[in-house]
């Protein structure tokens, strides 16, 4: 059979997508007490399932694994999804999904983490969602700390301790032609287009200076050396020196100005 994936012992092809009023409409039986409309809820999100356990392919983890601990995430959803909502069940899903296999992906990582940091950064994550859900906004590392009552850089080498690394090149959007990295969005400070302007009109400045100008600064400000080793060098007095590396400054400056 044609895009025939089983995982889990489950033919993924033959697996059926519930619409949003679909899923609402059973939603509506689970609450009233209907167990069978939870089962037909769970069987009808499994390809929600696949879809986000596909983002962490590559992972050296076996999928299999991977697809099991996701429909625990779907199965929570389902449970803890309030109909007063203004979202679609998919929507809500997706990030609990994640944050399922995410968990058992630190769990289980080959970079251990002591126990007792691990429940800092546990106890830390669920005070953050208790001061989220009091306030309505994310809380700061000092709130969750004072939370806490636990000293603020304890919290943030906990919560870094637990966080997953990520690929430069994994990707965080894609509108079907154009994938947006990780990479795209790191900014590099040192080599913005400003700095590499500004690198540009500082090697043209040292190129209109004379050779014994430049082979002074070379000395000065590349090799380190002071005036007086650049005077004994070059074999002339270090007021020279000075003068010298003071001019080619100078001109330098001008040229950059200019």
């Amino acid at each position: 059979m044609r895009n025939k994936v089983e995982i889990c012992g489950v033919n993924t092809s033959e697996l059926r997508v519930l619409s949003n009023d679909e899923n609402l409409a059973l939603l509506k039986q689970y609450r009233a007490g209907d167990e069978s409309a939870r089962e037909k809820l769970i069987s009808g999100n499994l390809r929600l399932v696949l879809s986000v356990v596909q983002r962490f392919a590559g992972r050296g983890e076996m999928m299999d694994d991977l697809f099991q601990v996701g429909c625990i995430g779907l199965i929570k959803s389902i449970q803890n999804f309030d109909l007063s909502f203004d979202v679609k069940l998919s929507t809500y899903c997706v990030p609990m999904i994640i944050g399922e296999i995410r968990r058992y992906l630190r769990d289980n990582t080959s970079i251990r983490v002591s126990r007792s940091l691990r429940d800092v950064a546990y106890r830390a994550l669920r005070a953050r969602e208790e001061l989220q859900a009091s306030s309505d906004k994310e809380p700061t590392v000092d709130e969750i700390a004072r939370a806490l009552e636990l000293p603020r850089e304890e919290v943030v080498m906990a919560l870094d301790a637990i966080c997953d690394p990520v690929s430069l090149y994994e990707p965080i959007y894609s509108d079907g032609t154009d994938t947006v990295c990780v990479m795209d969005q790191v900014s590099d400070n040192e080599n913005t287009d400003e700095n590499w302007t500004e690198k540009l009109a500082l090697k043209e400045a040292i190129m209109r200076l004379g050779e014994r100008e430049q082979y002074i600064l070379s000395l000065r400000f590349f090799e380190g050396k002071t005036q007086s080793e650049v005077a004994r060098e070059i074999g002339i007095s270090q007021a020279q020196v000075s003068r010298l590396e003071k001019g080619a400054i100078l001109r330098m400056k001008k040229h950059i100005d200019a």
